[in-house]
């Protein structure tokens, strides 16, 4: 959703400041969707998605009271870093992923620091179509290994494969087919 005339960058930063609850209302609402979106493709609910935009925005509020803080770039750029950072927090604190943040951000590593916020969702969004096209076994096998941080053995075993060996080949397989399915919508739609 992009600003109305009424909210310009520098119009909804002004409004926060003096505490209008317009301003305020149309902040709620302005970019809720996309964080909506990241979480729970991130696997978290839609509450959570509120809990964690609300926290963001009360960030931002503060800062902007702050006569100090100077905001350095647009308002949807730095509550989107401050919701990320606040989810992959709270994932690592949740152990959903039996591993370390890190871990979980290399599974993200097309969101690349010196992207803008939309070409962030732009490839995200090619890469989760992607996902959809590269179907079954191997989107159920990518998911396992690099969200769900299961094991080669954990998905040898429920994939039915008969060893390690055999599973480990098909994640490769499955890597490649998703590279370039992914690279040929990018070069498509990019």
């Amino acid at each position: 959703m992009s600003l109305k005339k009424e909210y310009s960058e520098e119009n909804l930063i002004i409004g926060i400041k003096r505490d209008d609850p317009q301003s305020l209302r149309y902040l709620y609402k302005a970019y809720f969707s996309m964080i909506l979106h990241f979480i729970t493709n991130n696997n978290g609910t839609e509450q959570e998605a509120k809990d964690i935009y609300q926290e963001a925005v009360i960030v931002l509020y503060e800062k902007l009271k702050d006569e100090n803080f100077e905001l350095t770039c647009k308002i949807k750029t730095f509550v989107y870093s401050v919701c990320r950072r606040l989810w992959l927090k709270r994932l690592a604190e949740k152990h959903r992923f039996g591993g370390k943040v890190n871990d979980y951000e290399d599974f993200l590593s097309f969101e690349e620091e010196g992207d803008t916020i939309d070409e962030q969702e732009h490839q995200y969004q090619m890469m989760t179509e992607s996902m959809v096209q590269l179907g079954e076994p191997c989107k159920t096998i990518l998911e396992d290994f690099y969200i769900k941080k299961m094991s080669m053995q954990q998905i040898t075993s429920k994939m039915g494969y008969t060893n390690t060996a055999n599973a480990k080949n098909q994640k490769y397989k499955c890597m490649l087919r998703l590279k370039k399915i992914f690279f040929k919508e990018y070069k498509t739609l990019g």
